[in-house]
């Protein structure tokens, strides 16, 4: 790994310890989150990427967005964004794929589009060659993600997670399912960074509008997420991913 993802890595790993003497259920979305992060160092070690230092820079801006929100909330709740608010503030007795699911909400809806914004300036939108290529290495962390789906369950099996005879049978088409949300959620958000980028060449104003719209569309899909009933069938319904309305 290199040398800025190490120490992401490290980071990570102080954070869960601490998250894990209190049995914080944030323990669970950290826990994977670290085991990602160690697969994309491993990724980026075998030149997986087109642009390795880009991909580097860019993981642990991504992660601190997370990370940050995560000192904060433990410190100032209401500090913090709405998506993360519900995220973290969510039943402790959820089982551990929940806990993970409302984490990945927040952190790919609402954070990814921002990292990708603050990581992709006007210039890099406005050369197509660079952009097709920052487009290509955001494809292809998708590939890690969906290479750790099925390990991530063990993980979260042996954390813990309570899993009926239906659970187990299921398995295999929750971990399908879980591959085909992350594709569609990471295409809503390339759509959704173009959607920041167009109001930043506008003004400032017209960002923070957008933001907001993007804050209230990730806490709107968390809330459905935390409804009672069958959350998968909600999602292929409704999306992993959120849409910008239009302006």
């Amino acid at each position: 790994m290199t040398e800025v993802v190490d120490a992401l890595v490290a980071r990570m790993e102080g954070l869960l310890s601490g998250l894990e003497d209190s049995d914080d259920p944030a323990r669970f979305f950290l826990g994977t989150y670290l085991r990602t992060t160690r697969a994309v160092g491993a990724a980026l070690d075998r030149g997986a990427f087109d642009d390795t230092t880009w991909v580097a820079a860019w993981d642990v801006d991504f992660a601190e967005l997370y990370l940050d929100a995560l000192t904060a909330y433990r410190q100032h709740p209401a500090t913090v964004a709405r998506p993360w608010r519900l995220a973290l503030g969510a039943d402790p007795d959820l089982p551990p794929e929940g806990h993970v699911l409302l984490g990945m909400n927040a952190h790919i809806n609402y954070d990814l589009p921002q990292s990708l914004i603050r990581m992709i300036p006007p210039a890099e939108f406005a050369d197509p060659e660079l952009l097709v290529r920052r487009h290509r290495d955001h494809a292809r962390i998708d590939r890690v993600l969906a290479s750790r789906v099925a390990a991530e369950d063990v993980a979260l099996q042996l954390a813990g997670g309570r899993r009926t005879v239906l659970d187990r049978f299921a398995a295999p088409a929750n971990r399908w399912a879980s591959r085909m949300f992350l594709r569609e959620a990471r295409r809503k958000v390339w759509a959704t960074t173009e959607s920041l980028h167009d109001a930043r060449l506008r003004s400032s104003t017209a960002y923070a509008g957008r933001l907001a719209d993007l804050e209230a569309a990730s806490a709107d899909r968390i809330d459905d997420i935390l409804r009672p009933g069958p959350v998968l069938i909600r999602l292929a319904i409704h999306g992993f991913g959120v849409t910008l309305p239009c302006v």
